[in-house]
């Protein structure tokens, strides 16, 4: 552990420290404490300077810790994944592991404090704060899938839903194709990258942002909730995160035997749409209808004058009719 890294622990509980007693704590100086203060803060950490008490967080943070994830995780996720790591900021999760992620290293996991420039689905910009939420990628290797990739987000949707749902949140569910909602506020999302053919051997890059105790979100246009607000037992960020990673792998591993036909029947327990007049926007065109379901590619199934048509994820906004 470096001492920048050592810093970051003693200051975690939020509670004031003097430079004195930081010194003492890490074996240096006061100026060299200040000047470790400096490389938190040009990385994005909040650290805030008290009048005559020293050093503290804006608020207490559990900061993720890989080994302490690794052993909250089922034995066979943590036989699968090859490496978990935990960075304090990084660009992107999803970026980082697109771009360093080799196919004979995989499948492996990154999860970061805080995040320079998140990325929702088609490019929007996902607010990651540090220590205040959850955002973690996997990296998963593909040969054939049965009826391509078509659904992946789907799928880990449904995973990631079936184990926040064993925290008792009422109000959860899933807006096709990436959203997880509570009470129709947004409480995360999926990004899926591809990298190769989708119908051949490929890397599947797999974002999740979860919000957890996100308070403040000025530049998020939509209505949104964090999950600190609906659970009635808090499990821990280091423990939700080796349970989430527990589902995602589950559900990767499962899909490349099965692909989305061995999903598709656990949609409907999720499916916050069923049933609703929706509004599509498909490049230029709007097209209005009632929520049908998906179909065994992940598609969405949207009823007008009597008949049911699919729509690709990948080319459709979803906005329900007020």
């Amino acid at each position: 552990m470096t001492r920048v890294e050592r810093l970051l622990s003693l200051l975690a509980d939020g509670a004031p420290h003097s430079g004195e007693a930081l010194g003492e704590a890490l074996g240096v100086t006061r100026a060299a404490v200040w000047k470790l203060v400096r490389q938190l803060q040009d990385t994005g950490v909040p650290v805030e300077s008290v009048p005559g008490k020293g050093y503290r967080l804006q608020e207490p943070v559990e900061l993720l810790d890989s080994g302490a994830i690794r052993a909250a995780m089922g034995r066979p996720t943590a036989a699968m994944l090859r490496d978990v790591s935990v960075e304090r900021v990084v660009d992107s999760t999803n970026r980082r592991l697109f771009e360093s992620s080799r196919r004979d290293a995989l499948p492996q996991a990154l999860l970061a404090e805080a995040q320079s420039a998140g990325r929702g689905r088609r490019g929007r910009d996902w607010h990651s704060p540090f220590g205040r939420n959850l955002y973690l990628s996997v990296a998963w290797p593909f040969d054939a899938v049965p009826g391509g990739l078509g659904g992946l987000s789907l799928a880990v949707g449904i995973a990631v839903a079936d184990v926040l749902s064993t925290h008792r949140t009422p109000g959860l569910g899933l807006k096709w194709p990436n959203d997880l909602l509570v009470d129709d506020r947004k409480l995360g999302g999926i990004l899926v990258e591809l990298q190769g053919e989708p119908a051949g051997p490929c890397t599947a890059v797999v974002g999740l942002g979860l919000n957890l105790f996100m308070d403040d979100a000025p530049a998020v246009e939509q209505p949104w909730t964090a999950l600190a607000e609906h659970v009635i037992s808090w499990p821990g960020r280091n423990v939700l995160a080796g349970q989430v990673l527990d589902g995602i792998v589950d559900a990767l591993s499962r899909f490349g035997h099965e692909g989305f036909p061995g999903f598709v029947d656990h949609w409907p327990r999720h499916d916050l749409l069923a049933g609703k007049r929706v509004r599509l926007f498909a490049g230029n065109r709007t097209v209005d209808g009632i929520a049908a379901g998906v179909d065994q590619t992940g598609c969405l199934l949207l009823e007008r004058d009597g008949r049911l048509e699919p729509w690709s994820a990948g080319e459709v906004s979803l906005r329900p009719v007020q």
